[in-house]
Order: structure tokens, then sequence, then C-alpha cells
């Protein structure tokens, strides 16, 4: 059966004799598909697809519960048998599409400040044990995807074995500068099409990959996007109001601003190689190519990142071998 109607067939189980619509709200990078369900009085609630022979959608509702000190939606049902869940409808409009919709700097500001509260009140219930560790493994395999499928399938340039040994050496210098910081619950994907914009709270979505670890990642998921990007300026005003607030509410954060910035920074290289490695892999593997062409606004945040500091020079001069060496944007193009 395909899975839209085994979807309305559970959907008709739980609501007997209730007429609902089915109407297509989103898709994430994964395999997940998203319906809003409207009853007849008009009310909505949003059916998550999660094929279950592809994702287990157990770790979401565990995390959800975790994170209940956050907008997150209200888990109405569950079937984690068949990878249906019914949630809670925080509506459609999406921190990105409200920033994008209206870019004056006051109003972004006043949005991600939003968004920044919402972080430290994560950060503050943050507990060891209740998640999975982000460990050298995890932060191993995520940087491994830069020279399996950015370097190797995109650009068609396998590592030498001279830049493997160059890799291999950033790797484990990024490794334990990220493992060197404090370690909070991390949501790992704090990214502007996550939240929404409701009538109250920021709504937070896409939770359920969340770990225990360092305390700037996910301030760094939000300031350096995918999908809209903002100048050094801003940003750099934006990590300074976060540390202010961090400190206020008793967080483990660096305490010199230019030591956290280093951090934020150098956070974000592991970051932005795997989240290269990770669309082009979306492009080569599953044939999704509406991320792969974000690629170049990732490896500009690297380049300009790694040229900052001396001890990233090797990493900078590997990236040049592989797309350019021009200043704003990368010689790499689609």
């Amino acid at each position: 059966m395909p899975r839209q109607l085994a979807l309305q067939s559970w959907l008709a189980t739980l609501y007997p004799n209730t007429m609902i619509s089915l109407a297509f709200a989103a898709a994430d990078a994964d395999f997940r598909r998203y319906f809003r369900a409207t009853f007849p009085d008009g009310s909505t609630l949003i059916a998550m697809d999660a094929p279950p022979d592809k994702m287990d959608t157990r770790p979401y509702a565990r995390v959800r519960e975790l994170f209940a000190m956050l907008n997150v939606p209200k888990i109405v049902a569950h079937d984690p048998e068949q990878g249906f869940m019914l949630l809670e409808d925080l509506g459609n409009v999406t921190y990105l599409a409200a920033l994008q919709y209206d870019p004056r700097p006051e109003v972004t500001k006043h949005l991600l400040l939003e968004a920044i509260d919402e972080l430290v009140t994560l950060q503050q219930a943050s507990r060891p044990d209740a998640l999975p560790e982000y460990d050298a493994a995890l932060l191993s395999r995520e940087l491994n995807l830069f020279p399996e499928w950015f370097a190797a399938k995109e650009l068609g340039k396998p590592f030498t074995f001279a830049q493997r040994q160059v890799w291999e050496q950033m790797c484990q210098l990024l490794i334990g500068r990220a493992l060197a910081q404090p370690k909070v619950f991390v949501h790992r994907d704090f990214i502007v099409r996550n939240l929404m914009l409701t009538r109250g709270r920021p709504g937070v979505l896409d939770f359920q990959d969340a770990v225990y670890g360092p305390i700037s990642y996910d301030l760094v998921s939000l300031l350096r996007d995918a999908f809209i990007g903002w100048d050094e300026e801003f940003v750099l005003d934006l990590v300074v109001r976060y540390w202010e607030k961090a400190r206020a509410a008793g967080l483990p954060v660096n305490p010199e601003i230019d030591a956290f910035y280093r951090d934020f920074e150098w956070m974000g290289v592991q970051r932005h190689l795997k989240v290269a490695g990770i669309f082009a892999r979306l492009y080569h593997r599953d044939g999704k190519d509406k991320y792969r062409g974000e690629i170049p606004r990732f490896i500009d945040y690297l380049k300009k990142t790694c040229r900052r500091y001396n001890e990233l020079a090797p990493l900078y001069q590997l990236l040049v071998q592989l797309v350019g060496d021009d200043d704003v944007q990368t010689g790499y193009t689609f």
C-alpha cells in the first residue's frame, strides 16, 4: 500500500467517521514527509510519515520529552511500527521564510535574539547521560563525509596520499578543540528552517538527532546558515549577545569572549565540512539537488575562517587545491 494511503488509513482508525483532508506540508533532507491534516472544524495537525525501514521515530519521541521546556510540537499519536506520528501544528511560517520576507536588520536581529533565548533555555536544562555523546567517533564520521562525498564525488578529486595526511592532522586538531569545549544539550540542526514563527515563543522542530556536546555548536548552526547569510560584524554582535546571555544564565561558556569566539569559529569549521559532505551526498547518493547549490556558501565560510587562524593554514591550502583561492566566492561552481 502506498505510504500516503497507509497514513490515511491510520488516521481513520484514530478518528473514525471523520472526514480528514491531507495536504503535503514539507519534506526533510532525509526520508520524512509531513502532511497537514485538516479536520471538519478547521483545526489542523501535522502527520509525519517516516518509513520504518529507513528511519526510527522513537528517538524523536524521546528527545521531545527532554526538550519539553521549549515550544516543541506535542505528540498526539505515535505508531513507531508503521512510522507514523501525529503532531501539534506550529504553523507554516519558518524563521527562514520570515527573514526572507522582511530582511530589515532590526527584524532579523529581533528574531535571532528570540532564537538565542530559546537556545539558552535548552542549554540550561542540560545534563549528562540523557543523550548520546557527541564524541570523537561521531565528529570523525561527520568530518569524513567531506573527502568521501564532496572532494571525491562532487569535485572528482579524491585526496592524494599527501592530502590525506594533511586531512588527518586537521581532523585531529578540530576534534580535539571540539571535545575541549563544555558540554550541553545540542539540537544539532538549530537552523532557521527548523524554527517556526508562532504567536508566542519560536517553535522548534527536527530535534531527533540531538546529542550532548560542544556548547558553541548550535549557535554556529543558527548564525552560519545554509540558506541565508549575514555579514561578519552582525554575526559577531549576535555571538557576543549570546555569550552575555549564557554567562548571565550560569552556562559554562569561556569567560573570555575572544576565546569563546574562537571556539565558535573552530566548531563552525567542523560543521561546515560535514554539511558540504552531506549536501553532496544528498545529490550523488539520494538524487536530491535542493541543497547542492548551497555548498559554496559553506566553502566560503570555511576559507574565511581558515585564513584567520595560523593553525588552520594547512586546511586552507587543501581547500585552495580543491576549489581555488579567490577571496569572496569560491572558484567552485555547479
